[in-house]
């Protein structure tokens, strides 16, 4: 499904918390919304999955306004960090109410899944722990099979080791299925590998959006002689620099190859640390 986002925009009295951003998903990849607490994120999900109008500007899904509109909130599943299902209700409660609203659900999944986070399917949500309720809502998530699923920081209480099985998982059901993942989180040096594209936003706006397998060979880092970084740094754009007893390493956008020319020593940037100066910076890339 194609994703269209034209100005949009969305203000809360005197503070944007999106402002005027413009950008097209158009085909299904696993999307990394990245940011600092505040940067939109949230709000711009929100928006795409119908459950609040932007102030101006425009959001389409094929053509249609999200907002109240059936056949694309069934084709959109939203799983926050939190208060996803009402307390009340029991797991096996929530799993066939979602089973009913999703056509593609995967019952199967979802029973799988289940098991594997250990699910009491008769507890209610109130007695639930953190990473209890965590684990329900990935499986909603990954077993509603809608064609855009977007999970907003979806592993808060998790431990490590059922957060790697949570990404094994989706990655192994996009591979079978293919379908648009917006995934929003700010342990990204654990899922930037699944990322095929990022988006960054600063402060309501869009700094970056790139494939990720473009920045990860674009964007270098290089080590040596103070001397011999300035010469190569030289007419590029500089993420950042650190010297130490005559050394010099720094982040900058340039190529493997041209490094390597320089005899520099040349690794990739990870990701986070490229979302931190983008957000930190005063100007967008």
């Amino acid at each position: 499904m194609k994703i269209e986002v034209k100005n949009l925009t969305k203000k809360y009295k005197d503070n944007y918390a999106l402002n005027n951003i413009s950008f097209t998903l158009d085909e299904p990849k696993i999307f990394g919304l990245l940011g600092r607490n505040g940067a939109g994120k949230t709000t711009f999900m929100d928006i795409l999955s119908g459950q609040i109008l932007a102030s101006s500007g425009e959001i389409f899904i094929d053509g249609e306004n999200p907002f109240d509109n059936q056949r694309l909130t069934e084709s959109i599943c939203l799983i926050k960090e939190g208060h996803n299902f009402k307390k009340d209700l029991k797991v096996k409660n929530v799993l066939k109410m979602y089973s009913f609203f999703y056509p593609n659900w995967d019952q199967q999944l979802a029973e799988e899944l289940t098991k594997e986070y250990r699910l009491n399917l008769d507890a209610r949500i109130k007695t639930l722990s953190k990473g209890m309720e965590s684990a329900l809502g990935i499986t909603v998530g990954l077993a509603s099979k809608a064609p855009i699923t977007i999970f907003d920081e979806p592993y808060i209480g998790l431990d490590a080791p059922s957060r790697k099985r949570f990404y094994e998982i989706m990655l192994e059901e996009y591979q079978e299925e293919k379908r648009t993942i917006i995934f929003s989180t700010h342990l990204i040096d654990e899922v930037s590998l699944l990322f095929e594209e990022v988006l960054i936003l600063r402060e309501g706006s869009l700094v970056l959006q790139e494939e990720s397998e473009i920045l990860r060979d674009n964007t270098i880092s290089v080590s040596g002689s103070i001397a011999e970084v300035e010469t190569f740094l030289s007419g590029k754009e500089v993420i950042q620099k650190k010297q130490l007893a005559g050394m010099m390493t720094a982040y900058v956008y340039g190529s493997v190859e041209e490094a390597k020319m320089y005899e520099l020593n040349v690794e990739g940037v990870p990701i986070q640390e490229l979302m931190i100066y983008l957000t930190e910076r005063k100007q967008g890339a």
